[in-house]
């Protein structure tokens, strides 16, 4: 249940700090990927829903043909927690 708990701004600095790409906002983290067609952001896309789903964890998607950008907040705890960063993690690894 530790990794549910909601941090602190100065977790959340100390966790940003561990995935450089993603940005702050507001009671989330996000990051976006741009790739060669819609075929290869769709298989991102899947390739990040294996992974969530693996996780119960799931992002917020976006995608407009070759642009893919996720949002992770733990919703039921309405903001961060190490859940979004640990998938953040996992999501820069693929």
């Amino acid at each position: 249940m530790a990794r549910r708990k909601l941090l602190s701004e100065a977790e959340i600095a100390a966790r940003l700090a561990e995935v450089p790409r993603w940005t702050r906002m507001g009671s989330a983290i996000a990051r976006s990927w741009e790739f060669e067609d819609f075929p290869e952001a769709l298989a991102f896309i899947n390739k990040v829903g294996a992974l969530a789903e693996a996780a119960n964890h799931h992002p917020d998607i976006t995608n407009s043909w070759n642009k893919v950008t996720l949002s992770l907040t733990t919703h039921d705890r309405g903001g961060l927690t190490d859940l979004d960063f640990d998938l953040a993690k996992k999501i820069d690894a693929l």
